[in-house]
This record gives structure tokens, C-alpha cells and sequence, in this order.
């Protein structure tokens, strides 16, 4: 497989376990086992978009149980003789291998993947990416100059990452409880980004855009709106150093009944 390839340095690498859950994009190149009319094919991968059932193949990093993934699209591009081109969108976690094997047995001439290019992951697309040869030229530069601007090039801050998950953008003066873990309130939340639904991946951010911590939402946007007291989110993983803000209460008191003072 060649294509986009996250790579996380230092603090970023809090955030690893949320891009896996992010959605992905391929292009494709399923080799037939026969043959198959062209108007046939489309219709098949058309059958395969919205929530399909996948066991993991064999050869997988998880445990071969039967499980449902999405695919948000499934774009045929063109065929050539037994070699068929598509583009697709999915769910993190959906084997692309097993979905040319699956679409081949509904052909009845079967398939596999022949090859793969990822070119997005998460809100990372391939047209922003940079080579293995870009990232060596840069930081022998950066070396050499010792200039910040030269890393920016090839390094971008690990909000990018998460610009597509869910936010809760919080007040300045319940930042540093987040960072020390606690739970975000209600009181503490001044605005949400895109919709929230019950369970979710939360990114909670400041009000510069500064990612502070991963966490999971106990309420949906409707319900958070609504609330005036109670938790709002359960932090899973801080990413904000503590002490990057300043502390928002006085000693005795919690995060919660400061911000009601």
C-alpha cells in the first residue's frame, strides 16, 4: 500500500488512537478472477455502499469476529480487461482487501485486491502530504539555518489531525482542571463545533483553537445546549501540558463551582 501515512512526534502521539478511528479514503485496483460486463461491476460496488458486515481476513490485527463498518462512497472508475479501478470511502477499520474478496463472490467470479493507495486519512490528504525525501531535505535545511519557519513545512501542529472530529470549545479558566483531568462540566463550556452525539470522540479545545484533551461525550450537542450543571464530557487523554494556563479556581473549590461564582 502506498499513500498518506500519519506520523506523530512527542506530544502527538496521544492523539494516535483517535486517528485510527477516523474515516479513510482509497483508490483501488481489484483484480478479477473472470470475466464481468462493466455495467454489472457498477452495480455490485454500488451494493456495498452504507453499512456492510466484515469478518477481518486472516492475515488481520484484530480478532476475526464479524463486525459492521460504513462505506460513505463507493466510486467506480473505470475497468480495463479483469482489472477494475474504484475510489472509496470508509469507516476506520474496514478492510479494503475484504471488500474486493466480498465483491468478487457477489460477481460469482471472484476478486482480490490487486493494489492500494490511501489518500486520506482522517482530515490528512494526500494533496498536503510531503515525501520521506521532502522530510529530509527540510530538516537538513532546518538544521543547518536553525529556523522555525523550515519545520513548518513539513511539520503541522497535531490540531489538523482532529479538524474533523467533534469540539467543545471551553473557558480559559477551566483549562488547566481539564489538564489535570477532571471532567468537563457544563459551566465550562462556551460553544460546540460540528454535531455531538452521546458516546462520541470529543475533541475539547480553547479559545485560540488549542487542542486540550480527548474526551467522550455523555450528552448530545441538543443536550448540551440545555444543561446547566453536570458533565458534559469524560477525559480520556489530555493533551495540553498542565500549567499552560493559568489555574481557574481557588484552592477548596472545584473547576465546577468556580466558573458558578
Amino acid at each position: 500500500m502506498t499513500g498518506v501515512l500519519p506520523v506523530t512526534l512527542e506530544e502527538s502521539r496521544k492523539i494516535v488512537q483517535a486517528l485510527l478511528l477516523g474515516g479513510k479514503e482509497y483508490v483501488c485496483v481489484m483484480k478479477l478472477h473472470g470475466d464481468a460486463p462493466k455495467q454489472r461491476i457498477e452495480e455490485v460496488l454500488n451494493e456495498f455502499q452504507g453499512e456492510i458486515y466484515q469478518r477481518p481476513p486472516l492475515r488481520a490485527s484484530v480478532k476475526r469476529q464479524l463486525r459492521t463498518r460504513r462505506i460513505y462512497y463507493l466510486d467506480f472508475l473505470e475497468v480495463e480487461g479483469r482489472n477494475v479501478l474504484f475510489r472509496v470511502g470508509c469507516e476506520g477499520g474496514t478492510y479494503i482487501r475484504k471488500l474486493c474478496f466480498d465483491v468478487g463472490e457477489v460477481l460469482g467470479c471472484g476478486a482480490h485486491m490487486q493494489e492500494l493507495r490511501r489518500t486520506r486519512a482522517g482530515s490528512l490528504v494526500e494533496d498536503e502530504a510531503v515525501t520521506l525525501h521532502d522530510v529530509a531535505y527540510w530538516f537538513m535545511q532546518w538544521q543547518q539555518k536553525e529556523d522555525v519557519e523550515i519545520l513548518k513545512r513539513f511539520v503541522q501542529p497535531m490540531e489538523k489531525a482532529l479538524t474533523l472530529f467533534p469540539q467543545i470549545v471551553i473557558r480559559d479558566s477551566a483549562v488547566d482542571a481539564v489538564c489535570h483531568g477532571a471532567d468537563l462540566t457544563a459551566p465550562g463550556v462556551l460553544s460546540l463545533k460540528t454535531g455531538i452525539s452521546s458516546g462520541s470522540i470529543t475533541v475539547i479545545s480553547s479559545l485560540k483553537g488549542e487542542a486540550v484533551a480527548l474526551a467522550r461525550a455523555k450528552a448530545s450537542s441538543e443536550q448540551i445546549f440545555q444543561m446547566v450543571h453536570g458533565v458534559v464530557a469524560k477525559v480520556e487523554r489530555v493533551l495540553m501540558p498542565r500549567g499552560t494556563y493559568p489555574k481557574g479556581w481557588r484552592s477548596g473549590k472545584t473547576a465546577n463551582e468556580h466558573e458558578k461564582t
